[in-house]
């Protein structure tokens, strides 16, 4: 489902900035994860959904070395320009390196990028609510290239491309989750990925007469700047110490929580003990949830949803007051299914399974009294599950 108020202001913006016609109109999907959260890079098991929220861009070949970008978001950035020739991170260059990571990241694969492009996009995602704008920039970037170079079409490869974009240009150090679920999603169904081998199912969401609702706490969160890469080195520490009793051990993920309490006290520090704890048993959650699915139990799933947010909060801790009061005041709902912090966090957004009949006292409720908790002023989208990347016109 295209947005096409945002299409025909794209094409207008284009013009006006960059003159001519000939561009092409590309759409990646933005996503929200389900449940699943901070162990697709400790080899775990996510459950995502692309969203008919996303980003779109209307980019022209140029003949020069030029990259030229602009978005209409960010307007007062202006157009901010590179040089194939020379494709740097630099922090003044703000959200286009995430762009220009990816065109790196395809030329460091071998892919020839002999020309520049002009390209223009804009975003209906909420900016740093956690719904994954960055990777859903960085899917767009690839599927322009594939589409105006005539690269073969290989959405894995795109997902992983934009990753490496995002890991070792811009340095966040991101698992491959976001960029696998725009780049893969199918409308109507979340995908159950396996991130250390890259296998995956698509599952339906059989919700029936309730909708997923996404809660943005308005408090933004910039996760390259937060303490996102101190849990990955926190992880990967608890699996250094682990790997001294059980040296087959590849990542944390591989063990069930059984195994896990068997086996925690050779992990030295307690901040690692408990980050290692949340992705074990987040791990464990997140496959019982889909069964639970499969089986049609979605009040289990749901209360699998609230047991992660709470290993997010107190094991993981990711989540912060703003999330935490929108889960509890979702909590007190008859008619909520489940609610949960998703996303890297430090801000962002809650994901909630709501009753249809539920709705209105959802969004009334949860809104007056996470004001009057915290000062800030929610914002509500009620979504849908949409596809993958494409080509628009």
């Amino acid at each position: 489902m295209t947005d096409q108020k945002v299409i025909e202001e794209l094409r207008k913006t284009f013009e006006e900035k960059f003159g001519g016609s000939g561009e092409r109109v590309f759409f990646a999907p933005g996503r929200v994860n389900l449940i699943g959260e901070h162990i697709d890079y400790n080899g775990g098991h996510v459950f995502p959904c692309a969203l008919t929220l996303g980003t779109y861009a209307a980019v022209r070949k140029r003949d020069d070395r030029k990259l030229r970008f602009y978005s209409v978001n960010l307007a007062e950035d202006g157009v901010i320009e590179a040089d194939l020739d020379d494709l740097t991170y630099k922090k003044e260059d703000g959200w286009t390196n995430y762009a220009k990571g990816v065109v790196w990241a395809y030329r460091q694969a071998g892919m020839d990028i002999p020309t520049g492009f002009d390209f223009v996009c804009s975003g209906t995602i909420p900016p740093k609510s956690g719904l994954s704008s960055s990777a859903s920039l960085e899917v767009l970037t690839g599927e322009a290239l594939m589409r105006l170079y005539g690269f073969e079409e290989d959405q894995i490869r795109n997902a992983k491309l934009g990753q490496i974009a995002e890991n070792r240009f811009v340095g966040m150090n991101c698992g491959i989750m976001d960029q696998f679920a725009s780049a893969m999603g199918r409308k109507d169904m979340a995908i159950f990925l396996n991130a250390a081998t890259l296998e995956y199912q698509y599952a339906p969401l059989p919700i029936g007469d309730a909708k997923l609702v996404i809660v943005n706490t308005n408090k933004p969160h910039e996760l390259a700047n937060s303490a996102y890469n101190d849990r990955r080195r926190e992880c990967e520490t608890a699996l250094e110490d682990l790997q001294k009793v059980r040296p087959e051990l590849k990542a944390l993920c591989e063990l069930k929580p059984a195994e896990f309490e068997e086996l925690s006290s050779t992990i030295a520090d307690p901040v690692c003990r408990k980050r290692a704890k949340h992705a074990v048993y987040e791990d464990a959650r997140t496959t019982e949830a889909v069964e639970k699915l499969n089986q049609g139990d979605i009040q289990a799933f749901g209360k699998l949803m609230n047991a992660s947010h709470v290993s997010l909060r107190d094991d993981f801790e990711v989540s912060c007051r703003e999330l935490d009061v929108l889960a509890e005041e979702a909590w007190k709902i008859p008619g909520v299914i489940g609610a949960r912090m998703t996303g890297g966090g430090f801000g962002g957004c809650t994901v909630n399974i709501v009753k249809d009949d539920a709705i209105d006292t959802f969004v009334d409720q949860v809104g007056r009294n996470y004001t009057d908790r915290t000062g800030l002023v929610p914002s509500f989208y009620i979504v849908s599950i949409g596809d993958g990347p494409s080509e628009i016109c």
